[in-house]
């Protein structure tokens, strides 16, 4: 019993903590301007490569920009790029994977083998592939992660449509009478949201992965707009003579996708101990 308590107290910790970090970026991208020190991409060529001071808490980059301003102005790109993510493909995950899994039949089959045809080939093949047919920029890379990822979604969502239905309350709203539309809206998908929130949350981590790398990789966020990922490619050139240059933009992918990893965690294992008892 006391082992039990002590493994809910911990997970309620980490629930805390790491729900605490996700507040706080959220915060630091929404106020953003009034945060930032200076214009995160003000060129002063003469102030380039400068140490932490008064002015430059962190010091400046090789183009003399504020690497303080342009980490915080990265968190509105980086968090809210994955945020605006996962919303889009779990919203089209959400509807084709409660058509198909309520309705069944020839739709279901033809749903079923377009992400059989999706899932056959790796995520990050297919965006890079995207990406490389329309060009790089922030939109494209966006685009081309909307439609690839929510197949996922759809497949794990079918699955639990197909468990959820069978639920006696559901039964119990079509012996009713009540309009599919019905059952579906204020029934099906409102038992099913925990999970979902549990599943998109944990996407969240590598999704900004992915924005970062490919950023890193010159196909996502094009200069001199700041984000992390990009901060990290500009940064290679001097990893040796300013490591901190790489050092602050990936504490801040680190920090933020542990949060999110261990939020979703921790969340998951609240949810299936409530479960449980």
């Amino acid at each position: 019993m006391n082992q039990t308590k002590g493994r809910h107290l911990l997970k309620n910790r980490v629930l805390v903590f790491s729900g605490t970090i996700i507040v706080l970026m959220i915060l630091i991208a929404v106020f953003a301007p009034y945060l930032a020190p200076h214009d995160p991409n003000l060129t002063r060529i003469d102030l380039r490569l400068q140490g932490p001071s008064k002015e430059f808490l962190l010091g400046t980059d090789h183009q003399g920009r504020c690497i303080l301003s342009r980490l915080i102005y990265g968190t509105r790109i980086s968090l809210g790029s994955a945020l605006l993510v996962v919303t889009a493909t779990m919203f089209i995950g959400l509807v084709v994977g409660v058509f198909a899994g309520y309705k069944g039949g020839r739709m279901d089959s033809l749903f079923m083998r377009v992400c059989d045809i999706l899932l056959a080939f790796p995520g990050l093949v297919l965006i890079l592939a995207f990406v490389g047919i329309i060009g790089p920029g922030l939109f494209n890379l966006l685009l081309a992660m909307m439609l690839i990822q929510w197949v996922s979604y759809a497949r794990m969502i079918r699955g639990m449509v197909l468990t959820h239905k069978e639920q006696n309350f559901i039964m119990a709203a079509k012996m009713a009478g009540t309009s599919e539309f019905k059952i579906i809206t204020r029934h099906l998908v409102p038992g099913m949201m925990s999970e979902i929130m549990v599943l998109a949350t944990l996407d969240i981590g590598s999704i900004m992965l992915y924005i970062a790398g490919f950023s890193f990789l010159g196909l996502g966020i094009q200069p001199p707009t700041a984000e992390w990922g990009a901060m990290l490619n500009d940064s290679r050139p001097f990893l040796r003579s300013h490591p901190s240059l790489m050092f602050y933009p990936g504490m801040m992918i680190f920090f933020t996708v542990m949060a999110f990893n261990l939020f979703g965690d921790a969340l998951r294992d609240k949810m299936d101990s409530k479960l449980e008892s």
